[in-house]
């Protein structure tokens, strides 16, 4: 079993792993909560899925950390619901998260394929 350091650095990195999806997920424009679930979804062909208990508090981390910002609006089904999108600070954010993502993607597969 991780001890409690392990866990937290593994909570760390999921966490941060979600924030850059809802990023990277709103770089194409502005979202209501369920819309960045079903995008992040389909993006993934499938492969990862977002819950509401995930993806409403990264939300509002990302909102209170200045990367997105959130207005209310109606749908077009006739729902208030508050649409996220990216600030400049935001982009910014994941252009850079992104890079080093790229990064260190590579070298966990390099690792794995023994190179």
């Amino acid at each position: 079993m991780p001890d409690k350091t392990a866990r937290r650095e593994q909570a760390a990195l999921l966490q941060g792993m979600l924030d850059l999806l809802i990023l990277r997920t709103l770089d194409v424009g502005s979202l209501h909560g369920w819309g960045i679930s079903k995008s992040i979804r389909q993006m993934s062909h499938d492969v990862l899925t977002v819950n509401q208990g995930s993806l409403y508090p990264a939300l509002y981390r990302l909102e209170a950390a200045g990367l997105i910002e959130g207005k209310w609006k109606t749908t077009p089904e006739g729902r208030d619901a508050k649409c996220y999108s990216l600030t400049r600070t935001g982009r910014k954010h994941l252009k850079d998260e992104n890079d080093y993502w790229l990064l260190f993607s590579r070298a966990v597969n390099d690792v794995l394929k023994g190179t």
